[in-house]
């Protein structure tokens, strides 16, 4: 970030990601980091209409997948840290050579050391198939990211364009879907990005989920007009991603009332 940490007295985001990181030990948050265990925490919350369905696992080693069970397109993911998905979506032209090396290598990984997310610290590594998901008026799936502080959503972001010659997009909407003029490390789109259609549910839910966590990232899915949740991100960019301008920084931050996380103790 090029500028110096202050935990003492910490008042942008990023540094207050750094802060909860350190002072924020909450044990739920390995179950919701936990991308197999957090399903029973959406069932109990919100219900289980809104998870992605299981087609196999949980598996504790790639060895164990029966891909004769598994139906033509499915997705395969590791419960225990960001980024390990594998993607088939014709099983008869499926690499399963190449999605092991893949697994593998992440199953070895403890993602808590890249840069001390603690609640993944801990998460036993497993494998689970879920089903392979489109949107049936665009194969590519956005992703709605709505940001939760103390219980309530201030921003909302979307991720687009990720494979395209220039790379991923983030644009940054209020609650009324007006895009900001700020970025976060990554450039906003020039496109226009229509609202889902289930905005204010989808802040409900987000809200709903959230309750009584300093800030957490609810992430959510429109297939076919129907919501689906993704995942929980605690700390974002692990709280390394600047603002352009960097008063956004402080902005976020405002939203963070560590104040409350000390009453609490």
């Amino acid at each position: 970030m090029k500028k110096k940490l202050d935990l003492n007295n910490p008042l942008t985001f990023n540094e207050k990601l750094q802060w909860l990181k350190i002072n924020d030990h909450n044990p739920l948050y390995s179950k919701l980091a936990d991308k197999y265990s957090m399903r029973q925490y959406i069932k109990n919350k919100i219900g289980d209409e809104y998870l992605f369905p299981l087609v196999g696992g949980p598996w504790s080693k790639f060895n164990d997948i029966d891909f004769e069970k598994l139906p033509d397109k499915f997705v395969l993911k590791c419960n225990h840290d960001s980024g390990s998905v594998v993607i088939c979506n014709n099983k008869a032209k499926f690499n399963i050579k190449k999605a092991k090396k893949k697994i593998n290598k992440s199953l070895k990984r403890n993602y808590y050391y890249h840069s001390r997310e603690w609640p993944y610290k801990s998460i036993k590594p497993l494998i689970i198939a879920e089903k392979y998901m489109a949107d049936k008026s665009n194969n590519t799936l956005t992703d709605y990211k709505f940001m939760c502080f103390h219980g309530e959503v201030k921003s909302i972001f979307t991720c687009t364009e990720r494979f395209s010659k220039d790379g991923l997009k983030v644009s940054f909407f209020d609650l009324d879907w007006n895009m900001q003029s700020f970025e976060r490390h990554y450039p906003k789109s020039k496109k226009k990005i229509p609202p889902p259609i289930n905005l204010k549910q989808m802040i409900n839910l987000s809200e709903k989920l959230s309750k009584g966590i300093p800030f957490i990232r609810v992430d959510l899915y429109e297939i076919n007009k129907r919501i689906y949740f993704g995942e929980f991100t605690f700390y974002p960019g692990s709280g390394m991603e600047e603002f352009i301008p960097d008063y956004w920084d402080y902005t976020f931050g405002k939203w963070i009332d560590l104040k409350k996380l000390s009453k609490k103790k």
